[in-house]
């Protein structure tokens, strides 16, 4: 079997699953990687993998440059069912539910990185968050004949319906699978329930008692679901009832969304004084809706994300949120893959700790 050279392993998977493979061709004839496109074209590597896919969240500025490097290293797709055969057994997938997820570009990036240390090929398939993961995984799994998948905002529900059908190894990221039945699907996560718990107690130590939640679907959402159970529980343990005192939002983890969640919120729910969003995306958004109305945070109004990505430290105000750590989830999500590919046969599945990045966005009612 002939296996792809170390400097031709990182290849993006087009988001509608249609079996393209990209390569770079650089003028010398020789390949070179992802990341040196990425390093010469002054952006990330998961930039470059949204340009390569399609992907619509890129600026024209970068994808123009992207594209110039592309078309410079004589780039070439290849849809030759055999070069995928020859491939096989060295593709990772990584199966991204959820274009606007900031968090994920961050774990894809750092992904594609481990993936590339463990000579091996990474290819990505994008998906809508109300997209079929599982469906897009078994076609994914049909042209391109992986050796291991990696699942990035998936549901459990869907893993219970489809995900027999799947033989290789698989791990859900920031999701858990602890307690499915199959052996060939690990997980590594935050405590969910415990993260949004705590900071739900540090809103209510600052004295607020009238809280909105922006969250995803519940019938949808793992996460948002998990996340949902810890914010009641510890108002339950501070002798408060969410029906009560709270109000829940449903909103898509993306700017736009949670800007009109966040303005439902000003109109019908009076008397609130921290809003809580379930990921940083939807709190920035909260944010610009709160300053359009001609309000300020934390004055007005207390804010607050999850996930600790990078722009929620550059906002103003800089933004209190719970932080996932993106290296920490990608380290032991690729050991605990590697494992599995190599024969490990039971699932295993890990919880990593979370953190409270301290910012400006609350506001003490004591």
């Amino acid at each position: 079997m002939i296996f792809p050279s170390k400097r031709d392993r990182l290849k993006p998977h087009s988001g509608n699953v249609t079996g393209t493979v990209f390569n770079f061709f650089p003028k010398g004839g020789l390949s070179i990687t992802i990341k040196d496109i990425a390093r010469e074209a002054g952006c990330s590597v998961s930039t470059v993998s949204r340009v390569l896919s399609g992907h619509p969240d890129v600026s024209p500025a970068t994808r123009e440059r992207v594209q110039e490097l592309i078309r410079l290293h004589r780039f070439s797709p290849n849809n030759n069912a055999q070069r995928l055969k020859q491939q096989e057994s060295r593709t990772v997938g990584i199966v991204v539910k959820g274009t606007s997820n900031a968090l994920f570009a961050s774990l894809i990036e750092e992904l594609q990185t481990r993936i590339e240390q463990a000579s091996l090929t990474a290819a990505l398939v994008y998906l809508d968050e109300e997209g079929d993961e599982l469906q897009a995984a078994l076609q994914f799994c049909r042209e391109a004949h992986p050796c291991g998948l990696f699942f990035l905002g998936s549901n459990r529900e869907a893993f219970l319906q489809r995900f027999s059908e799947i033989s290789v190894p698989a791990l859900l990221l920031t999701t858990s699978a602890e307690g499915l039945p199959f052996p060939n699907l690990s997980s590594v996560c935050v405590d969910d329930a415990a993260a949004a718990g705590a900071m739900m107690e540090y809103l209510l130590r600052h004295g607020h008692r009238r809280i909105a939640v922006i969250g995803g679907s519940l019938s949808q959402s793992d996460a948002s679901r998990e996340r949902f159970a810890g914010c009641r529980q510890a108002m339950e343990r501070h002798g408060l009832s969410f029906e009560e005192q709270g109000r829940y939002e449903t909103a898509r983890f993306s700017l736009e969304s949670s800007h009109r969640a966040m303005e439902r919120l000003l109109d019908q729910f009076p008397g609130m004084t921290a809003v809580f969003c379930m990921s940083d995306l939807m709190a920035i958004g909260a944010l610009r809706a709160v300053f359009d109305r001609g309000l300020r945070s934390p004055n007005d109004i207390s804010v607050v994300g999850f996930d600790g990505i990078a722009l929620s430290q550059f906002c103003v105000p800089r933004l209190t949120t719970v932080r996932q750590n993106t290296e920490q989830l990608a380290a032991r999500g690729m050991a605990l893959l590697l494992e599995a590919i190599n024969g490990r046969p039971n699932a295993a599945h890990e919880t990593i700790p979370f953190s409270i990045l301290q910012g400006e966005s609350v506001q003490s009612l004591q």
